[in-house]
């Protein structure tokens, strides 16, 4: 894809090979300038949702994990077995949208995640918090600390490895997200990345390869950033809620 970003239009599709005779470094320039706004209007766009959607499910899932893990009450093992994926409650979801004027807004993208929607981590929060010693909680808890306090101040802190990897893969996945966004987002000023690059094939007749493979790459640069930053943390938590 990098080389292909430095290719004429007439070449990407020609030549199979990573050699480049005649960089073409004019296709990020023409790629970040194709539309009303520069392609970083875009990635803000994307960072904001980003953001929101970490805040949102590290604060809720490993509220609701905790619940799930440490407290008992009824209902719980079937309300641990039917949270569901997203794409078979959206249609519910887009209806109660749009009934409440948070169609095209960056409100459906975030405030969900404070709700605790994404079963993956709320499974994978469950499963580290269960591999931490139940006496730990007990020796809190005979120095009188309530459930509020047990939560922030003794098993919060010994989650980190599983945070992080939450943080990670919700970066990612919201980052690349395509679906949920095409779907809320109808207005071309609130385009994230994803929709801002497939908006960018439509829009051209004959369309610039060179510049779309260009915004590829830099679209990809914040994951891959983000990943290497976050490599030990990633590998630690998968390694340590696996190892039970």
């Amino acid at each position: 894809m990098v080389v292909s970003s430095l290719r004429p239009n007439s070449q990407i599709f020609r030549s199979a090979g990573l050699a480049l005779t005649h960089p073409r470094f004019e296709n990020y320039s023409n790629g970040w300038n194709a539309f009303s706004q520069p392609f970083s209007h875009y990635m803000i766009n994307s960072a904001i949702v980003v953001t929101g959607a970490i805040l949102g499910n590290l604060l809720a899932c490993s509220l609701a994990a905790y619940a799930f893990a440490r407290l008992e009450f009824r209902a719980k093992r079937v309300l641990f077995a039917i949270m569901l994926p997203i794409h078979v409650i959206i249609v519910l979801q887009y209806v109660l949208y749009s009934e409440l004027g948070w169609v095209n807004t960056f409100l459906p993208l975030i405030v969900p995640k404070f709700l605790a929607t994404d079963a993956f981590f709320i499974f994978l929060m469950v499963q580290f918090i269960r591999g931490i010693p139940r006496e730990i909680d007990e020796a809190a808890r005979i120095d009188g600390a309530g459930h509020a306090r047990i939560f922030f101040h003794v098993i919060l802190p010994l989650m980190v490895p599983a945070l992080a990897t939450t943080a990670i893969f919700t970066f990612i996945w919201t980052w690349n997200d395509f679906y949920t966004q095409l779907i809320y987002l109808t207005d071309p000023d609130m385009y994230t990345t994803p929709l801002a690059l497939r908006t960018f094939v439509d829009q051209q007749s004959a369309t610039d390869w060179g510049s779309v493979f260009a915004m590829s790459v830099v679209s990809l640069v914040p994951v891959f950033l983000v990943f290497l930053a976050g490599q030990r943390f990633l590998l630690r938590g998968i390694a340590t809620t696996g190892g039970k």
